[in-house]
């Protein structure tokens, strides 16, 4: 009786596409990057059976009903038709689709699935063969997500050399730490402790609101340099961008924890925890990366394609916050949308997924936006955003997502089209097809060094994820190769062999 309650309490609580939504919430929550992942891939796995099982399905013949068959007579019979055994789809996508993300999460919900094609096929041989299908579908559906969502790959941290000496900091003495709480970091008492039980002679400073944070970064690195050590930074990928200008600045090497909410440079680097960062500072282990810059051509200027002056003395000398004239930048630069894209999709993507997110937010975005009239390289062109990468980002298309290679000299180009024919609704197809890639209103390029030059438009300039509005027109893109030393843990190269 126990079994068959079970059994009983199994099947139902699998026929509720709830459930899975539920499962998702609990795992995203339960773990850090990793785990939202799984559970965005798993629920999307779920999203593309329920779409195929409502709407694809409907016009196919009905399934057979082995319960109704054979009661001839009796009616009315069921006019609509489903995936064969639709629950055992379900669970098989999502545990298929939390598998491909993270193999250790994916086994954590694997027995459910496999419970359930158990019952299903103990119900008889078409059911056996039903749930067979269904489970053959399900996993199917997962793989389909890597169309628009590849998987990252368990080696994805970026490659480690060159090395380069750091100062071995035993105990964290030496290191200069700014935290920034405001980052999106859950900072309270227990984090605080954490990272001064790991390196208890570290200074530990806090960033307060009225701070200034370049004044306590250069303070930071001042006292560094003078203990001969390092300074640190644990916050969201800009306190990491002004962390990194502080330290090439000061020529002092720098230690990223991952503080902020999605902590795209500290995850491309390897320094996946704080006691990652920690285990390097201790053994003295660091890389070197490339910093992208953005800068105001200085005036007077000349292109070398046309001999034009690329600046006139009555523009005004800074493009970017306090009047600067360069912008350096560790993870992306951008202008046009994609500012205004990246907002929408992350206000979204934890409640309905990335690329659902991602289609909504560009739907959004291109209906309310206008195109910008710009030059690139002495090339007019009218394009909806152009994005510069700092290294070359995977995947190919419209969403990368990271980088295998962090000092490759290179800048990672990638423009939406305006120009041509229907290009709102070709470059909605094509992202919602996943065939970005390979549309003509995508256009890419790898390249040392870009000009640009914005004739018509507002140029809203974003840099790792800060946004800013420009008060010039004329920018340069290029890199400072090997600009910033920073602690990695060794054994992160063990992926790498």
């Amino acid at each position: 009786m126990k079994g068959s309650s079970a059994t009983d309490l199994l099947r139902s609580v699998a026929g509720h596409d709830a459930v899975w939504l539920a499962a998702a919430t609990v795992l995203g929550m339960s773990g850090g990057r990793n785990a939202r992942r799984a559970a965005l891939r798993g629920i999307g796995s779920v999203a593309i059976v329920m779409a195929i099982d409502r709407a694809l399905a409907e016009p196919a013949a009905r399934s057979t009903r082995p319960a109704l068959d054979a009661l001839a007579g009796v009616g009315p019979r069921p006019k609509t038709v489903s995936l064969p055994s639709s629950p055992t789809t379900s669970a098989a996508a999502f545990a298929s689709g939390v598998l491909l993300e993270s193999p250790r999460y994916g086994l954590a919900v694997l027995p459910f699935a496999a419970g359930l094609t158990y019952v299903r096929g103990r119900e008889g041989l078409d059911h056996r063969g039903r749930a067979a299908i269904g489970v053959i579908v399900g996993m199917g559906a997962a793989l389909l997500t890597c169309r628009w969502w590849p998987v990252k790959p368990e080696a994805a941290a970026a490659a480690a050399p060159p090395r380069r000496p750091a100062p071995a900091l035993a105990a964290g003495k030496g290191l200069h730490l700014v935290v920034n709480p405001s980052s999106g970091i859950s900072w309270n008492q227990d984090t605080a402790e954490t990272l001064r039980t790991m390196l208890p002679e570290a200074v530990i400073t806090v960033f307060e609101p009225g701070d200034d944070l370049i004044a306590l970064l250069d303070e930071a690195a001042r006292r560094a340099v003078a203990d001969g050590g390092a300074l640190g930074v644990c916050g969201g990928d800009g306190t990491v961008n002004a962390g990194s200008a502080t330290a090439a600045r000061h020529h002092v090497p720098l230690a990223v924890f991952p503080g902020g909410t999605f902590n795209h440079f500290a995850v491309d680097l390897g320094n996946q925890t704080l006691e990652d960062v920690a285990r390097a500072i201790q053994a003295g282990d660091a890389v070197t990366a490339d910093v992208g810059r953005a800068s105001s051509p200085k005036s007077p200027r000349t292109r070398p394609e046309t001999g034009a002056p690329n600046a006139s003395p009555d523009e005004p000398a800074g493009v970017f916050p306090g009047g600067a004239e360069q912008q350096l930048f560790l993870n992306t630069f951008s202008i046009g949308v994609y500012s205004e894209l990246v907002h929408a999709r992350e206000r979204m993507e934890k409640r309905i997924g990335k690329w659902p997110a991602l289609a909504v937010g560009l739907a959004k975005v291109l209906a309310t936006g206008t195109p910008l009239s710009v030059v690139i390289n002495g090339r007019p062109r009218s394009i909806w955003l152009l994005f510069a990468g700092n290294g070359i980002y995977h995947p190919a298309g419209f969403a990368p997502t990271y980088r295998t290679q962090l000092d490759d000299g290179l800048l990672d180009v990638r423009a939406v089209e305006a120009g041509t024919p229907l290009a709102r609704t070709r470059l909605l197809l094509a992202v919602l097809t996943g065939t970005l890639h390979n549309s003509r209103v995508l256009t890419t390029a790898q390249v040392r060094r870009l000009d640009l030059e914005v004739l018509q438009g507002e140029p809203h300039f974003a840099y790792d994820g800060e946004v800013t509005d420009a008060t010039y027109r004329r920018l340069v893109l290029d890199k400072i190769p090997k600009a910033v030393t920073l602690y990695r843990p060794a054994d992160q190269d063990r992926w790498l062999r």
